[in-house]
Parts: C-alpha cells; sequence; structure tokens
C-alpha cells in the first residue's frame, strides 16, 4: 500500500471513530443518542419508519449510508450476509431478522469504536444470529465460498483499491452468489479532478467510481448479470446507486469446492478477526 493510500485510509478511519463516539456519547436516559448530522441523502432518513422504530437508537443514529441496500438485497431464510463496512450495525441487524435463525449476518469494519457500538446494539438487539469481524474489504477475513449474498452502505466508494474489494467480494461468495449494494456513483462525463471535488463534499474521501468504471471492475472480477441504478442524486453528477451482481454458478474452481465442503459454518464464524459473539 502506498504511503497516499495509508493516508486516505486513516482519514476514513478517524471520520468513522469519531462518528461512533459522537454516537455512543452523546445519548441520554431521556431521549436517546443524537443522530450524526448529514443531509436528506445520508442516514437514517432513507430506512423505513418500521425499520428504524425496530433497532437500538444507537445504531439507527450511527446511519452515515447513501441508500438502503437491506431493501434491494434478494435476502432468504438460511442466507448467509456479509455487511462490508458495517459502521453501527444497522443493516447488520436488519439482515439478520431477514434470514432468521437459521441463517447469519456478518459484519465487517476496521474501526475499533464503531466495532464497539455495533457489538452494544448487537446486544440490546438480542440478535444472536450475528456475528462481527474486524478487518478491511480489500482482505475479507472468511474463507472462500462461505457467503450467499454480500450488501454495502456507501463505503465500496472510500476504498483505495476498489478492485481488491470486487475480487474479494467475488472470492467469500458462493457460485450463485449475489450482491446489493448502495454507493456513491459518478457521471461519466466528470473528469477525476471534478470528481474528487464533488466527493470531497458528498465524503467520498477516497474517490467515486464512473458507471462504466464500476461495471468493468465488477466484470474483471467475474461477474455477471450486474446492474447499476441511479436513485437519488447526492451533487452535481454524483448518484446514490443500486448495485447488484452475481458470481457464476459455473464458478465453483476445484478449490472453491474443497473449502465449502470442508468448511462449516461453524467453522466459517471462527475466522480470523472476529469480533462478535
Amino acid at each position: 500500500m502506498t504511503e497516499q493510500s495509508t493516508d486516505l485510509r486513516e482519514t476514513v478511519r478517524r471520520r468513522y471513530a469519531a462518528a461512533a463516539v459522537q454516537v455512543t456519547e452523546g445519548g441520554s436516559a431521556c431521549c436517546g443518542p443524537a443522530a450524526i448530522e448529514i443531509d436528506d441523502n445520508f442516514g437514517s432518513g432513507l430506512y423505513t419508519g418500521g425499520e428504524r422504530d425496530d433497532l437500538p437508537a444507537e445504531a439507527v443514529a450511527a446511519s452515515l449510508g447513501c441508500g438502503n441496500p437491506t431493501a434491494v438485497a434478494d435476502l432468504h431464510e438460511d442466507d448467509r450476509v456479509l455487511d462490508l463496512g458495517s459502521g453501527g450495525g444497522i443493516d447488520v441487524l436488519l439482515s439478520a431478522r431477514r434470514v432468521g435463525p437459521t441463517g447469519k449476518a456478518y459484519g465487517l469494519d476496521m474501526t475499533e469504536e464503531m466495532l464497539a457500538l455495533a457489538l452494544a446494539n448487537q446486544k440490546k438487539a438480542g440478535a444472536t444470529n450475528v456475528e462481527f469481524l474486524k478487518g478491511t474489504i480489500e482482505a475479507i477475513p472468511l474463507p472462500a465460498a462461505t457467503i450467499d449474498v454480500v450488501i454495502s452502505n456507501c463505503v465500496i466508494n472510500l476504498s483505495t483499491d476498489k478492485q481488491a474489494v470486487f475480487a474479494e467480494t467475488f472470492r467469500v461468495l458462493v457460485p450463485g452468489g449475489r450482491i446489493g449494494i448502495s454507493d456513491v456513483v459518478a457521471d461519466d462525463a466528470l473528469t477525476p479532478g471534478q470528481r474528487a471535488e464533488r466527493g470531497d463534499y458528498v465524503g467520498c474521501i477516497a474517490g467515486a467510481l464512473s458507471f462504466t468504471e464500476y461495471r468493468a471492475g465488477l466484470e474483471a472480477a467475474g461477474f455477471t448479470d450486474i446492474e447499476i441504478s441511479p436513485t437519488h442524486a447526492v451533487a452535481d453528477g454524483m448518484h446514490s446507486a443500486i448495485v447488484k451482481a452475481a458470481k457464476p454458478r459455473t464458478a465453483d474452481t476445484g478449490a472453491e469446492r474443497a473449502t465449502t465442503s470442508s468448511v462449516t459454518p461453524g467453522e466459517a464464524d471462527s475466522a480470523a478477526g472476529c469480533c462478535g459473539s
């Protein structure tokens, strides 16, 4: 990793650590935690009232996303779901309810403060089919072919190595697995300089990809059935978008078949970097 990439990752880490501390220290017995200040294009307002009411107030207050990936991810009973950049745990807890007690929802985050907040929210929610992992989205601490669905909420645009994120996502998915991601995507006409300037406004510190670049990155990783659909503008030429794609069922290489047959859900749960129960 270059010095610039290291600096950018540390900038992202500090930003989200500060957000977690704000939520943790901003609560009171009578009023609950104050939501992180953010405009209408981001945060808890993108979830339904029913979703917000059924979760710990701290999970809702810590929401920094640009969408609601659980609303579009095709989740089923028994699914194993991984949330990249899980923050305070709002999407993990929502996913855990949809996959049921026989499914599993993992959250991956590199920030100690966010992981501590997420674990507290898991306890308040009484979620027993949830596990939070410490690590980066460029090096997911789970074995290959152990996840059915990968979700993420406005986090991949923060990565300094997005192609590594796509490759790692592809690796951990089972053949036939799928992604349902909310992310910030730029118009193809914007120059890198324009994207950097406008991305700074919406918090995309490491730079959003264009629609064409996003599709090309997913294709290079091996994904098919790619759909990138803008939902609302977050800045001039910058959009919140829903990204869907699938790992081909024929992508079951010999190594992946061996991994799938030799790794039980319990063994996957104890992968390196686990912080959850």
